[in-house]
């Protein structure tokens, strides 16, 4: 997926339903629908369920195929039925005009730390942007490419300096010149599609009072650099813009990534910032959530990033953002949110590590065993997830592309050899990276953040 250079005004007005359906009632329907269907996995996995309980006992065979099929069963229904009732409300304004600052956190970026700014200077919002770019102890020639595009791109650019390494501290040293209402982070290697600040502020003020962040749509940019960057592009394309729209659905999207996201500035001044934390994005949200305001995203305000192109680098971010959700259920229990949909979406997460574990030790050596002709673990019963979740791909990619991309002028790239990787081999290496991270975090290994 490339962005667009060309600033462009997209019909976002859409019929509304005949019959409007609060999201209480879609959350509980949606909730009926996905039970129903794991209750019905679990009579047709009876046979398995003897089969395995003679191998194991029957507390280990339920562990083992609840991780690998009832639970993501359900879970994968809750988002089908939830993707179904998704209904994106249309902007009041179009056209806000609010004073918006924007933090870029930069640490060695002059490889393309310009190019980042020469798309915030092609924005077509019509309100004033003020730029700070916080120096977190670079050593290359990063400033000086700040101030060459200070000139040339005739910005409005202030240049902090934060000696203390890490990016909350950066951030939190932009946050302190801050005088507007809302603050955009934007990543120094992240490229801005033309209208992304301008639909960023437009949800937000087409949002009730009580939300205080929008995050916005991440895509990928190097697709083409790899196979993991092929691979990582129906990640973000499919995968993460599901979870996202879930989440926004629900009023508690967990994410408002520091990459690309839209806060109210007097909501993160409460919270303290951004914490000292390898997920300080995660944990900034869940302290949003926590008192009591909502946080929402934005499909069509979208910004791409450049994925890991090598292993090593995708193991190292994605073990990162794993930590980053334990230290959110460590600092806010999900039964301490003050919200119904809160406290569901964040305890989630409490299951994500039992899954990746099962998936890591049962499932890929189940894998293993299956192509010796032994189906205790893996057979013809575990497809019965597959349904679900190309359902739940084919969903969301007509809805982004007939909705995103063709709102945006944007076409979506071929790769299928990405996709099918990314269906076929995905899991298998996200969960064990997954694994790593919990387990960096429970032994408290050192923090590294690139």
């Amino acid at each position: 997926m490339q962005p667009n250079p060309a600033p462009i005004r997209p019909d976002f007005n859409s019929k509304p339903s005949r019959r409007y359906i609060t999201v209480s009632m879609k959350f509980w329907i949606s909730h009926a629908l996905a039970i129903g269907w794991m209750i019905f996995s679990i009579y047709l996995s009876l046979p398995w369920l003897a089969d395995l309980s003679s191998i194991v006992s029957l507390p280990v065979a339920v562990f083992i195929i609840g991780g690998i099929a009832y639970v993501p069963g359900y879970m994968n229904a809750f988002l089908v039925v939830s993707l179904i009732f998704d209904r994106q409300p249309a902007f009041k304004n179009e056209s806000p005009s609010d004073p918006v600052a924007l933090l870029i956190a930069a640490y060695n970026e002059e490889g393309g730390i310009f190019n980042t700014l020469e798309y915030v200077a092609n924005q077509d919002y019509n309100g004033k942007l003020h730029i700070f770019v916080i120096n977190n102890n670079s050593t290359d020639n990063t400033v000086k490419e700040v101030k060459r595009a200070k000139i040339e791109l005739d910005l409005n650019i202030t240049i902090l300096h934060e000696a203390k390494p890490g990016k909350f501290h950066a951030l939190n040293k932009g946050l302190q010149c801050v005088m507007t209402p809302y603050v955009i982070t934007l990543d120094a290697d992240t490229l801005l599609h033309p209208s992304a600040v301008r639909l960023l502020v437009s949800r937000i003020k087409t949002s009730p009072s009580n939300v205080s962040a929008v995050a916005g749509s991440m895509l990928v940019r190097n697709s083409r650099e790899s196979i993991w960057t092929r691979i990582q592009e129906w990640d973000y394309f499919l995968g993460i813009a599901s979870i996202k729209r879930l989440q926004g659905l629900y009023q508690g999207t967990l994410v408002a990534q520091g990459a690309f996201s839209l806060y109210k500035t007097d909501c993160v001044r409460e919270v303290q910032g951004w914490p000292d934390a390898i997920g300080e994005d995660i944990v900034l949200t869940w302290r949003l959530l926590h008192n009591g305001w909502k946080v929402y995203s934005e499909p069509l305000a979208v910004a791409f990033t450049d994925a890991p192109a090598t292993l090593s680098h995708f193991a190292k971010q994605r073990s990162r953002w794993a930590r980053g959700m334990i230290e959110g259920l460590n600092e806010i229990k999900p039964w301490n949110q003050p919200q119904l949909y809160t406290k569901y979406l964040t305890g989630v997460n409490f299951v994500m590590p039992y899954l990746d574990f099962v998936y890591t030790f049962c499932w890929i050596p189940g894998l293993i065993l299956a192509f010796f002709g032994h189906f205790w673990i893996v057979g013809p019963m575990t497809l019965l997830v597959l349904p679900l979740t190309m359902i739940s791909y084919g969903l969301l990619y007509i809805y982004q592309k007939q909705y995103v991309f063709k709102n945006l002028n944007l076409r979506v790239r071929k790769n299928r050899s990405g996709f099918i990787l990314f269906i076929i081999c995905y899991q298998m290496i996200m969960s064990p990276v997954s694994v790593w991270g919990y387990l960096q975090e429970l032994f408290k290994v050192k923090r590294v953040w690139k």
